[in-house]
């Protein structure tokens, strides 16, 4: 049995209200419509009340409040909203252990979705897929410390090299939180190309076929990681990474988005 096999065999998985598995469920469903998206959301008023807060704070700038669903749902896209309402529901469901900076936690869980929808849209992947995997990506580390909270320091260790917390974790357990988050989203039948880029993060050129979503996130942690948006930040990323995902260096040093224009977790 492997490390991680048997760290779900003792494990005790987030509960997830039955909202959340319906609006994964229509991540499979391409002829999903605007309706239906919005009657799994309005059966939530608390559920709602969140959605509207993140769609008013994902559109400042446009003067003008959204103070309906269907407001959001015409301001954002069917494809953000449902996913701005995966990611409250993840929120709740993932309470951050004691010792982990809560508010330093999400926002770099902000950052790497950030990133993460900025590369897909780079080489033409689905940039609603992308944020929604780049901000679950660390929520294994919680699942992680929530079993095995003595492991906290070793993973935590001060100074944070980007990419060093997966190289601790996989020294101290045998696994990854990537690892961990795709077996989580494996569980709740999220769909394959999701599973299978958390699955490629921490070393996405280790098993080919190259994962493209996996090589993306590998790129938006290690920025997330890094937290400042000066163009020389791009020179620091793994060139093979960026090789293999055939992206233009010159492209994203010009097209570098700041940290703080993604979105911000405390509106949930």
């Amino acid at each position: 049995m492997s490390e991680l096999s048997a760290f779900f065999q003792n494990v005790k998985l987030p509960v997830m209200p039955e909202v959340a598995h319906a609006l994964i469920r229509t991540l499979h469903d391409e002829d999903v419509t605007l309706a239906q998206v919005r009657e799994l959301i309005a059966k939530d008023p608390a559920l709602t009340a969140q959605v509207l807060r993140a769609a008013n704070s994902a559109a400042l700038g446009l003067r003008r409040e959204i103070g309906t669903l269907d407001g959001a749902i015409a301001m954002l896209g069917l494809a953000q909203v449902r996913t701005l309402a995966l990611t409250a529901c993840m929120h709740v469901a993932f309470p951050v252990v004691p010792g982990l900076d809560r508010r330093a936690f999400w926002r770099n869980c902000m950052a790497c979705a950030g990133y993460a929808q900025w590369l897909a849209g780079g080489i033409g992947l689905d940039v609603q897929q992308a944020w929604l995997a780049g901000m679950m990506l660390r929520l294994g580390e919680l699942l992680i410390l929530q079993h095995r909270p003595d492991v906290l320091a070793a993973i935590e260790r001060q100074p944070q090299i980007p990419g060093e917390r997966w190289a601790r974790e996989q020294a101290a357990l045998g696994f990854t939180e990537a690892q961990v988050t795709a077996e989580l989203a494996h569980r709740w039948h999220f769909p394959a190309v999701i599973v299978r880029g958390l699955n490629a993060a921490a070393a996405p050129l280790a098993q080919p076929p190259l994962s493209p979503l996996g090589g993306v996130l590998h790129l938006a942690s290690r920025l997330a990681d890094m937290a400042f948006s000066e163009p020389e930040v791009v020179d620091a990323l793994p060139a093979d990474v960026i090789a293999a995902l055939d992206l233009n260096a010159d492209w994203m040093r010009r097209r570098l988005p700041s940290p703080d224009s993604f979105f911000d977790i405390d509106q949930l």
